[in-house]
């Protein structure tokens, strides 16, 4: 949800930056219609620095690893004491 608030706070930033420039004609008119493109690609490049940095932050839990292959190894039991063949891994 913090993510979203904060492109919906850039959103708003961009949208007045961009209104302020409409409206002081510090850009030329002909080139008004490129200030979306620039806020949709600057949005995507965003969207990707923060995928691709928690890509490489996301942390690794080997507790966590270990508690899983034990939940696994309860439940192939479970399921073989069922009758169930759940192979030989």
């Amino acid at each position: 949800m913090k993510h979203v608030l904060k492109i919906m706070a850039l959103l708003v930033a961009i949208s007045a930056f961009w209104i302020g420039l409409l409206e002081t004609s510090v850009v030329p008119r002909s080139y008004t219609w490129l200030l979306p493109i620039y806020l949709i690609v600057s949005l995507g490049c965003y969207g990707l620095l923060m995928v691709g940095s928690g890509l490489m932050l996301f942390p690794t839990c080997p507790q966590e690893a270990v508690l899983l292959q034990k939940d696994i190894a309860e439940a192939k039991e479970f399921l073989k004491n069922k009758g169930i063949d759940v192979g030989s891994n």
